[in-house]
């Protein structure tokens, strides 16, 4: 099945928007043209830059909306996404989107996207929004195999074309039913995934100080029934997985900030629904304290190894493996 894509607009070229950007630029149509806003200027001219012919800037998101058939967006946090689609100046919004394609890839409170999303339905009932909030972290953005979450029932007749769209920004997306069950589902997981950062990091630690090689480690979990994602690519000890963040100083990850941000709305949504979390505060807690620690902060989340007291120079500063040395002499 092919698909026609005349003009498609992006908003938000950050960590992660920015590598799905230009994954669009590579990937559509020559004849196709993207118009890109941000709020960080430069952000905007590196993507012109890098691709001339494709790629054209906009003054505000009103601008490009008016330019735009498929609209993507992904902005931080929940009032951003607010006031891109309903400031009643330069939103979305401002102007007529009817018949278009709205996706908005941002993970916020599923409060705020329905209330964007009953604004278009009352307002441009022949437009189409969905939540498709993303996961796999920069590297995953970078790479193109990030998992798209997409707040759509499988039989939603626009199905195939946003998923053939969504499908040149990452490797799987999954329809999870009707609005705001992409965040449902998006928030679910990286609660999960936070707190598997953090039991991960203790396990680690735990067996580093008894003695244990952290690379036996997490051979030893990879075969077991610990085994997950963190641990095998995302690993919290530097050295161990040379593509995790940990090992390029927990850089170009996902910020710890952002991570206690979903952390506290899966938390709060657990609270709305009535589900009963043992380890949601002790996490969020956790989390905030992270935060908020110079030696963290605007780091990757699983820089959370460090703020717990974990080994990070294991393998010795002179770039010797002490590790085997020292094992070799016992």
């Amino acid at each position: 099945m092919s698909f026609e894509y005349r003009s498609v607009g992006f908003i938000g070229l950050g960590a992660m928007g920015k590598p799905m950007a230009e994954h669009l630029a590579k990937k559509l149509p020559s004849e196709t043209l993207i118009y890109v806003f941000d709020v960080v200027q430069a952000a905007i001219d590196q993507l012109c830059t890098e691709f001339p012919n494709k790629v054209v800037k906009s003054a505000n998101a009103k601008d490009l909306a008016e330019k735009s058939d498929i609209i993507v967006t992904m902005v931080p946090e929940g009032a951003q996404v607010k006031s891109v689609y309903l400031d009643p100046q330069t939103g979305i919004c401002s102007t007529d989107v009817s018949k278009k394609l709205l996706i908005d890839c941002s993970t916020i409170d599923t409060a705020t996207s329905l209330l964007v999303k009953d604004h278009i339905y009352q307002n441009f009932p022949t437009a189409s929004f969905y939540d498709a909030p993303v996961s796999g972290g920069v590297v995953g953005a970078v790479k193109g195999t990030i998992a798209i979450f997409l707040g759509c029932s499988e039989s939603d007749t626009n199905l195939p074309r946003l998923t053939h769209l969504l499908q040149m920004m990452g490797k799987s997306v999954i329809p999870c039913g009707g609005p705001s069950l992409g965040l449902a589902a998006k928030l679910s997981n990286n609660y999960l995934s936070g707190i598997i950062a953090i039991a991960a990091s203790e396990a680690f630690d735990m067996g580093m100080r008894s003695g244990l090689d952290p690379r036996v480690l997490q051979k030893v979990y990879a075969a077991g029934t610990a085994q997950n994602t963190i641990c095998d690519k995302f690993t919290p000890v530097p050295g161990v997985y040379a593509e995790a963040p940990s090992s390029n100083e927990y850089k170009n990850g996902f910020k710890v900030q952002l991570m206690r941000k979903d952390f506290g709305l899966a938390v709060d949504m657990a609270r709305r629904v009535g589900s009963r979390n043992v380890l949601g505060e002790v996490g969020l807690k956790t989390y905030t304290d992270a935060m908020n620690d110079p030696r963290c902060r605007d780091l990757d989340s699983r820089v959370i190894y460090r703020f717990l007291g974990g080994n990070e120079d294991w393998k010795g500063k002179d770039g010797i493996d002490h590790w085997d040395l020292h094992h070799q002499r016992t």
